[in-house]
């Protein structure tokens, strides 16, 4: 099943399998595409806004210049290790650039190539994304780049993803009507 997450832009499939000796193991996949329930979630939550799209590729914003690449977009798991580390960005995948954007408070990101080796970053806003990202990108690269993390579902209610090696994990939000 594909997990919900705070965006749709990074899914992820968890799978369950009960072995035959009763014991339940999980995964939680970083995949490509993944079913995008919709009712109730508001459309931003979903995909940004046109008039959002629009304020993000006119506005001046603040720009650096960074040596440091942009995730490639095939480091699902990375991309899925951001969402749930830094919830509510949500991606503009039909932008020319990585764009991306925070509806909820308005901060958003482009970064365009400037050359070989160099990215021009601009964003606006109260979140620094691009801190997010490389924050997120380089626990993902110390975790060993996992696609795949472990699902603890504990007794207690309390869920958590888990890289294999350990180093990276998170716990899974609740989910509205959640009774845990």
């Amino acid at each position: 099943m594909t997990l919900g997450t705070s965006s749709p832009s990074w899914p992820g499939l968890a799978v369950i399998d009960k072995r035959p000796d009763g014991m339940v193991e999980a995964e939680l996949r970083a995949v490509e595409f993944g079913h995008r329930a919709g009712a109730g979630l508001g459309f931003d939550r979903l995909f940004l806004s046109a008039s959002f799209r629009k304020a993000i590729t006119t506005a001046d914003g603040r720009t650096r210049r960074s040596r440091l690449a942009p995730p490639e977009d095939t480091a699902r798991g990375m991309w899925l290790a951001l969402d749930h580390l830094y919830p509510g960005l949500v991606r503009d995948f039909g932008a020319e650039d990585l764009t991306i954007g925070a509806p909820e408070c308005r901060s958003w990101l482009r970064v365009k190539e400037a050359g070989t080796g160099r990215w021009d970053v601009t964003g606006d806003g109260p979140r620094d994304i691009w801190a997010e990202i490389q924050n997120a990108a380089a626990r993902w690269r110390a975790a060993g780049e996992p696609a795949a993390y472990r699902l603890h579902l504990g007794p207690d209610g309390v869920q958590r993803a888990t890289s294999p090696n350990g180093t990276l994990t998170w716990q899974l939000p609740r989910t509205p009507g959640d009774s845990r």
